[in-house]
């Protein structure tokens, strides 16, 4: 209570002594108000330009999650180890000699559905051949690609793997077979039976020689193991596809775009859409003059409205944008040589300025051991499309797939697959001005792709109405999508 007393005492003294007719007391208590309202008011401005921009520099962008996330996973794990009656091979004297056929991916699940043919054939399988008349014309050998010692020991508890036929065999005669195309267990196990006459049978193909559902869980997760963990690229193509991952990752998240605007794709689907008539004249020629391309007639408009056709570069430019991806982001173009170059991707660049390619990122030197290989450049691509914060793809093909299903092993990482067919419409919209560049387009995108961006769901079946072999031919790719045999819940 003293201390109370003498506070106010002293308070009083103070204010008397203000509040006298003094000059100097008013001046001094003048000075002390306009020193408070000085400083109330400028701490307001300082709080009003901590949240606005200055005018003369651009909003910063803010990163939405749900433009990058992929919900960690959505709770679902990698099941690939054998059942418990799973047994060890057995030592056998027959052998199954391949021949891989396709681009990159192609022979890569290729190869991995005859690791698979093998083991329910009870043989041992040779170090497959790779193609090397396709349409890349690449030399490149099986150990070129990928890493051949690692393949043989990975897989010692499945099949046993050679890298050549024995010396007394290599002269013997063999049997040449081409193997049904989604082909069951039991139509192999019946196959196997022309190992009383021969010692090696041939496979001249391998792509899609295996039922894509309807096997034995160990052989799903056999295909798994193949792919995902023996069938490991080369030391040089992993360490370049590391090393540019990293550099694109210095600059935050990125894009990996699978784009399909190649002279070879176009050509092969008949999509001339925004080409001049020359060019168009040029690609029909290329596809009458590919043998082994069976339809050469086209319509190429209704190709486009069915969403048969890979979206072209503007195209792609207006959907990323309309997802809601800033111009800022960086970009990767998985891809060969664009048909058009630079005169195609000036709308996609003015959107976007920060595309890359492999030869914007990578030295002259350290694509120099790759140069003219073009499946070995495509492992780099593929490398860096799996290890990307968002994955689009403008064509679904044998890379878009495989990507895909790897992704999905990983933990479902945000793969963004454009709904073609309704994406034309919209753009069709947009060229003949019932629509605008705004965010009602945002909305229509955006809600149309909600679910296609690469969240858990069980591998789709036949298309309904399909029979006999035409009905396997509409499936959903193993590779494309393993779950729910190499994908379960925790």
């Amino acid at each position: 209570m003293a201390n109370t007393r003498a506070s106010s005492s002293s308070l009083d003294r103070l204010c008397s002594r203000f509040l006298s007719p003094s000059p100097i007391s008013v001046y001094v208590l003048l000075l002390l108000l306009f020193s408070t309202v000085v400083f109330f008011f400028s701490h307001r401005q300082i709080a009003q330009v901590s949240h606005q921009p200055f005018v003369s520099e651009p909003p910063p962008v803010l990163e939405d999650k749900h433009l990058w996330d992929s919900s960690h996973g959505y709770g679902y794990k990698q099941c690939i180890k054998p059942t418990h009656r799973y047994k060890p091979p057995q030592d056998v004297n027959h052998y199954l000699t391949v021949r891989s056929n396709g681009g990159l991916n192609q022979m890569r699940t290729g190869i991995c559905d005859m690791v698979a043919v093998a083991r329910i054939m009870n043989a041992t399988l040779v170090i497959p051949e790779l193609d090397k008349r396709s349409f890349w014309q690449d030399s490149s050998t099986f150990s070129d690609i990928f890493d051949e010692n690692h393949f043989i020991n990975a897989l010692q508890g499945d099949i046993r793997i050679v890298r050549e036929l024995p010396k007394e065999l290599a002269s013997l005669p063999r049997a040449r077979k081409h193997f049904t195309s989604w082909a069951s267990a039991s139509y192999y196990e019946e196959v196997s039976h022309l190992f009383k006459d021969y010692k090696v049978i041939h496979v001249p193909k391998s792509d899609s020689r295996l039922a894509n559902n309807d096997l034995p869980i160990d052989i799903q997760r056999l295909r798994c193991r193949a792919l995902y963990h023996a069938l490991q690229f080369a030391a040089p193509i992993q360490d370049l596809g590391k090393t540019l991952v990293e550099r694109l990752k210095s600059h935050g998240r990125y894009i990996a775009l699978h784009l399909r605007y190649e002279k070879d794709m176009l050509s092969f689907t008949g999509c001339t859409y925004g080409l001049n008539d020359s060019e168009a004249e040029m690609l029909t020629a290329l596809r009458e003059d590919t043998k082994h391309w069976k339809l050469k007639k086209i319509n190429s408009t209704e190709q486009r409205i069915g969403g048969f056709c890979p979206l072209t570069p503007k195209e792609v430019g207006i959907f990323l944008q309309a997802l809601g991806y800033p111009p800022a982001t960086y970009i990767y173009i998985a891809a060969g040589e664009i048909f058009g170059g630079e005169t195609y991707l000036l709308d996609l660049r003015s959107r976007f300025p920060n595309l890359v390619f492999k030869e914007t990122l990578a030295t002259a030197e350290e694509l120099k051991k790759f140069a003219s290989h073009a499946s070995q450049a495509a492992a780099i691509d593929y490398i860096i499309s799996v290890e990307s914060d968002v994955f689009v793809p403008s064509y679904t093909g044998n890379m878009a797939r495989a990507v895909e299903g790897h992704r999905r092993y990983l933990g479902h990482r945000k793969t963004i697959n454009p709904d073609r067919k309704g994406l034309v419409d919209l753009f069709d919209k947009i060229e003949n001005g019932e629509l605008e560049e705004s965010s009602t387009l945002s909305s229509l995108v955006t809600r149309m792709h909600k679910s296609r961006q690469g969240s858990p769901r069980k591998r789709y079946g036949s298309l309904p109405g399909m029979k006999g072999r035409n009905r396997l031919r509409t499936e959903e790719s193993f590779y494309e999508n393993p779950l729910p045999e190499c994908i379960c819940r925790n």
